[in-house]
């Protein structure tokens, strides 16, 4: 698979993607964005592929829109993919929608500047950790736009109200310290030990778990941030416990347990994962 704004490696169970303009610190690209979302549905289709790390090439991992438009960077809206009224959508937007649905676990391993899309895209990954290097911003009021790549939703629920509104009505840059201190980063690394971390955490999830529980657990998670109720979680669990308890896969994670030997979990994410949320409707774009 070629790209030409990303790479995709994968090996031993986990797929890498890196971003990949190093002269231009990696600025996020319409081309980028596409090759992003074909990324994820490859690795989603893929069941060698247990878990996705992402990270950038250089010195950066991307400090943000490409600007070499000018001015007139941001006037035709962030994509060329329209809404039904003819609205442009957001390309952070549909790149932050991706990593939401993706299958397999994401880590960001944010080896530099993270940046207006740079950092927005990293919020629906599911664990983020970084070089102590690194620098963030939701820079967009200093830009004269507004947040995008569904921010608003994600971030006050990663980092509370309080610091998601001073981070972005400073729009100020931050080092990796304040990121932690904050909530957004996991912890913090040298840059020389950042990917091995990362792969260190995607292997105890490869090497240990069954890929069909990780992807339902990541759906349950994520969209459980939204339920009005407790019970909406309970009514979940019930169906989720249910569906799996009676799989090929329940029945070898106990008899291994007890036979005291590493699962070898036969169920596979590319042959459909069961319906536990049959009233959650996917939204219509406006």
């Amino acid at each position: 698979m070629e790209f030409q704004d990303i790479l995709l490696n994968i090996s031993d169970g986990i797929a890498t993607i890196t971003l990949n303009r190093p002269d231009k610190m990696n600025a996020f690209t319409g081309r980028m964005m596409y090759e992003i979302i074909e990324a994820l549905d490859h690795t989603d289709a893929n069941d060698d592929v247990k878990v996705v790390v992402f990270t950038g090439a250089g010195r950066a991992y991307c400090a943000g829109a490409d600007l070499s438009s000018g001015g007139d960077t941001f006037s035709k809206g962030g994509s060329d993919v329209q809404t039904k009224q003819g609205v442009p959508r957001d390309g952070g937007g549909l790149v932050a929608l991706r990593i939401f649905n993706s299958l397999k676990p994401v880590i960001g391993a944010i080896n530099g500047a993270a940046v207006g899309v740079g950092v927005t895209m990293t919020l629906p990954m599911d664990i983020r950790i970084a070089s102590d290097n690194a620098k963030f911003g939701f820079v967009f009021a200093k830009r004269g736009i507004v947040p995008e790549a569904c921010s608003s939703y994600f971030l006050p629920r990663l980092v509370g109200i309080q610091q998601a509104t001073e981070w972005v009505y400073t729009g100020r840059v931050f080092p990796a310290d304040e990121a932690k201190d904050g909530g957004l980063v996991r912890s913090v690394h040298s840059p020389d030990d950042l990917l091995s971390v990362a792969y260190g955490l995607a292997r105890e999830i490869a090497d240990n778990t069954a890929p069909v529980s990780v992807a339902l657990s990541r759906k349950m998670l994520w969209r459980m941030l939204g339920a009005s109720h407790p019970m909406d979680a309970h009514r979940v669990d019930s169906r989720g416990i249910m569906e799996r308890g009676k799989s090929a896969d329940s029945k070898e994670g106990v008899v291994s347990f007890l036979e005291k030997r590493d699962a070898v979990y036969p169920d596979k994410v590319s042959s459909g994962l069961p319906d536990i949320f049959p009233n959650w409707e996917e939204p219509e774009f406006f």
